[in-house]
């Protein structure tokens, strides 16, 4: 899940091409014509064909006999792919990425806190109260959004529940985006809501848990709203 930006001349075609996609730069049904484009990107096309290759893991482009390499329809993209999101943020999507994840994490999380404090063990118990302190010693927004994503899979693991434990996947890129703006745009302490969930867990409250993530993911709306302007709020679901 991890992006490609960075990662020499493959991983910058990668970025290059995978940008202009999302950003509408080769509308849907576009075949490339890869000739032409290796020269305007001054790649080989051992690099381009690569490129195109991890694009079309992520559900950007396909390859077929007689039609060659083409964009696919946005309905194939896969929306929860890290590079996809950030593509998607730096192509002024980033509010409708954030809304997205509030509906989701609206309708996982406060399940999951409820499950996690009816099975949670000594361990998990432990993996929580280390997130919190990584939390609070948290310098600068990279260690913030590191913090705040080692507790949300301290708590999926708590589910015990191997489906669960892996929805981290799903939610790992929209949540740090969602973080990298909060973390950038406000000063608040993160460390006392999600105490709170961490206290019901530990009491085996299973009501009380999903009451306080409900309350986190809540304030998460209002933060989030703040970042991206009022304008956006009312689009903001808590």
């Amino acid at each position: 899940m991890s992006g490609y930006s960075g990662r020499g001349v493959h991983g910058q075609t990668v970025d290059v091409l995978g940008a202009r996609i999302v950003a509408g730069g080769f509308g849907e049904g576009v075949v490339f014509d890869l000739a032409a484009l290796g020269r305007d990107l001054d790649v080989s096309m051992t690099a381009l064909r690569e490129a195109l290759k991890v694009l079309a893991a992520k559900g950007l482009v396909e390859a077929r006999q007689k039609r060659g390499t083409y964009v696919r329809a946005r309905e194939h993209w896969n929306l929860l792919d890290a590079d996809v999101i950030r593509w998607r943020a730096e192509a002024g999507d980033a509010p409708a990425v954030l809304r997205d994840l509030a509906e989701v994490r609206a309708v996982l999380e406060p399940s999951t806190a409820s499950i996690a404090a009816g099975r949670r063990d000594a361990a998990d118990l432990a993996e929580l109260e280390a997130a919190l302190v990584a939390m609070r010693d948290a310098v600068g927004p990279a260690a913030a959004v590191d913090a705040d994503l080692r507790w949300h899979r301290a708590l999926l693991r708590a589910t015990h529940n191997p489906m669960l434990a892996s929805m981290d996947v799903f939610i790992e890129p929209a949540l740090r985006l969602r973080d990298s703006l909060v973390h950038t745009g406000t000063d608040d302490d993160p460390v006392p809501a999600h105490r709170v969930v961490v206290d019901a867990v530990r009491a085996g409250d299973a009501t009380a848990a999903a009451a306080a993530m409900s309350a986190l993911l809540d304030k998460a709306s209002h933060d989030v709203a703040e970042v991206i302007g009022a304008g956006d709020e009312e689009d903001t679901p808590a």
